[in-house]
């Protein structure tokens, strides 16, 4: 059956998830048409897409920022627009523009394509092909586009029905929200009465199970019941401004009722991992280079409304570390803002040490007089209160200090507490660059807990010690796993153990690394450098299952009448290959620009060395092969041999003697032993 090209405009328009079939969206069922993939590929920006999640700063010709995959203090993630990739020097992750997508959104290839098809206006075709498809893949898809017919269905609910006018715009006017503010957040309402959603959803031929997974639903004897009955909808949006979940409020006061439903956690909704209104803080938050951090959804939209636009709300609970992850992607600078009252002190102070450990500048601001964000900015106006804000920051650690020390009293045992407390806070501040903050810390802290400064000091390097080992311990389990498991390296990331097993690799490595770079420049009138490589390395054989892999696409590709090149591998099917490419590609460090400037008319960048790398490379390959083979050689030797094979032992000798004088000799060096 030919393949079907499939409009993506139309695709969401009729992707009904149907009541009888298990079957949920056709567009599970499709792929994206090559020519599609092609002119998205050519259109990327790994620099747009990467720095939408990560903060970016220029750094030579790359960029540099902290890896949004696992915790770190010092950067040393690195994104290279010139080669299209990516690489942490700290976890090992790599990959392209496509590949982080799917590794940091949790996105399937598709999905990945979606994103930036939409992101750089590429219309995609896809053609029909098997059913097989991942259950949560077929979730988390129907899921977003649930949520999505529901914020409309809300959100006409709120500005089109009478009710919807008469009871909650009304209720949401009164509190100060203007419409525009409304809008943007894109807030509902769901009627107290029947069950409107319901309906209008099964309507629409979505799955009852998803719904219910959802929390749009419940599901009742008498069928399917709405569960924000009579309530105002927020809207929840992830990174990429997917709705991924619902906040509902009750309309006044809560009665019986909870004042807030949420969403139940599902594939796409986490509440740990979620904080409302990051989708519209982002920008303002990297140019004041400042998060604010709130309770409540309200909060957020009333300093919105009032320009105030670089702040998140944790939804009343505890941080988790993936919400400090959240903000550490866009700033160092943390200022919480909670209630004053003895609930709010406490809500605030927990997370501090998990802050802390994520490096971040935390400071604290309470609101007076039993007021919250959204009722203090409402009565004293934006401008009071940014000034407010500004000159009521109080130091994180200091304030907690204060607070211990006034429950503490008079007792003893408690104060001991605190002290032992506040020295593993401190402890906790372990970047060399944060020596001089952390001393300032100890030397403060002394003060007011009146103890010996030293003695401080003292407690806080123990527990830097006993943490410190603890980590260590952790991580030698981890590793020792890893060894134990024994497995083959196929991620084309080689670890140190398997770096010291194959002593060959550097040598390997370089070749694929001019064989990318320079593979197809002219070596001479007759060959490109390509195949010099070839015809120079067709005795010799490698080591490194991934860098073989990487060496044999490459030559079948050349050899079939295509141009491989490290960017049009970078997107290869192989997975291995892909990450074969950024490891070969990417370096740690690179030489300064200013080196051209300083030392004129040496040209230290600016000029053509690929002849000499490419030599060099080559016979560097050949002689660690050799001096293997030479080796090995010498062993057969030691061994009692019949005098015809020992004769042939020392002719092999002589021979590949010949051939290292040789190659020194093209390099101009000798191999010391």
């Amino acid at each position: 059956m030919p393949a079907i090209p499939i409009k993506t405009h139309t695709l969401f328009e009729k992707c009904h998830i149907h009541v009888a079939d298990t079957v949920l969206l056709p567009s599970l069922f499709t792929m994206i048409t090559p020519q599609t993939i092609q002119q998205i590929t050519n259109r990327i920006d790994i620099i747009d897409v990467v720095g939408e999640f990560v903060k970016l700063k220029k750094r030579g010709s790359n960029y540099l920022g902290l890896c949004p995959f696992h915790g770190e203090k010092s950067p040393s993630f690195t994104v290279s627009p010139a080669k299209e990739i990516y690489k942490c020097f700290g976890c090992g992750r790599s990959g392209n523009a496509i590949g982080f997508l799917m590794e940091h959104e949790k996105y399937t290839y598709v999905e990945a394509m979606r994103w930036l098809a939409g992101r750089y206006n590429v219309e995609i075709e896809e053609t029909e092909v098997s059913n097989e498809v991942k259950i949560a893949q077929q979730a988390a898809e129907s899921l977003h586009i649930i949520n999505s017919f529901a914020q409309k269905f809300f959100t006409g609910q709120l500005f089109d029905s009478d009710d919807g006018k008469a009871i909650a715009l009304s209720y949401l006017e009164e509190r100060g929200f203007k419409e525009e503010i409304t809008r943007k957040f894109q807030l509902g309402y769901n009627p107290a009465y029947g069950n409107l959603f319901a309906k209008a959803a099964v309507a629409q031929q979505y799955n009852p199970e998803l719904l219910v997974k959802s929390g749009l639903v419940a599901s009742r004897d008498n069928g399917l019941v709405d569960n924000y009955r009579g309530r105002i909808i927020f809207p929840i949006h992830n990174n990429t401004g997917k709705i991924i979940g619902f906040g509902a409020r009750v309309i006044g006061k809560a009665e019986k009722a909870p004042k807030y439903i949420n969403t139940p956690e599902n594939e796409i909704y986490v509440k740990s991992k979620i904080l409302y209104g990051s989708y519209f803080a982002r920008q303002a938050i990297d140019r004041a280079d400042e998060c604010l951090l709130v309770e409540g959804y309200t909060d957020v939209i009333s300093l919105h409304q009032a320009g105030i636009e670089n702040v998140v709300a944790s939804g009343g609970t505890s941080l988790t570390v993936d919400q400090l992850r959240i903000v550490k992607k866009y700033t160092d600078n943390l200022t919480i803002i909670y209630d004053g009252d003895k609930a709010g002190v406490k809500a605030a102070l927990r997370g501090l040490d998990m802050a802390l450990e994520e490096s971040l500048n935390v400071k604290l601001v309470l609101i007076p007089d039993n007021e919250d964000p959204d009722s203090y900015v409402n009565k004293v106006g934006a401008a009071e209160f940014k000034q407010f804000v500004a000159d009521n920051r109080k130091d994180f650690i200091l304030f907690q200090l204060e607070v211990m020390l006034q429950d503490a009293g008079d007792d003893v045992t408690k104060k001991s507490q605190v002290v032992n407390q506040v020295a593993e806070t401190i402890s906790k501040i372990d970047r060399a660059e944060d020596f001089t903050r952390r001393q300032d810390y100890i030397n403060k802290c002394a003060g007011l807990l009146r103890i010996d400064e030293t003695g401080l000091t003292t407690l806080v390097n123990k527990y830097k010690r006993d943490r410190v080992g603890k980590d260590e311990k952790r991580s030698r389990v981890e590793d020792t796993g890893v060894a134990e498991a024994d497995a083959p390296d196929t991620t084309g990331h080689p670890d140190e153990t398997s770096l010291l097993l194959n002593e060959d690799y550097p040598q390997e490595k370089n070749i694929l690394h001019v064989l990318l770079e320079y593979g197809l420049n002219l070596w001479d009138e007759e060959r490109t450098m390509a195949q010099y490589i070839f015809d120079e390395l067709e005795q010799f054989d490698f080591n490194s299952p991934a860098l073989l892999a990487l060496y044999n696409e490459y030559r079948r590709q050349y050899e079939e009448g295509a141009e491989p090149t490290a960017k049009t591998l970078l997107y290869h099917p192989d997975e291995q290959v892909r990450n074969t490419v950024v490891t070969v590609t990417m370096v740690a460090y690179e030489l300064s620009q200013r080196w051209d400037e300083k030392l004129e008319n040496m040209n230290i960048l600016n000029r053509d060395t690929s002849h000499q790398d490419v030599l060099m490379s080559v016979n560097f390959f050949k002689l660690r092969k050799i001096k293997k083979m030479f080796e090995e050689n010498q062993r057969n030797m030691t061994t009692n041999k019949p005098l015809p094979e020992l004769m042939k032992l020392i002719e092999i000798h002589n021979h590949l003697k010949t051939v290292e004088r040789e190659i020194t000799k093209q390099l101009g060096s000798v191999i010391v032993k």
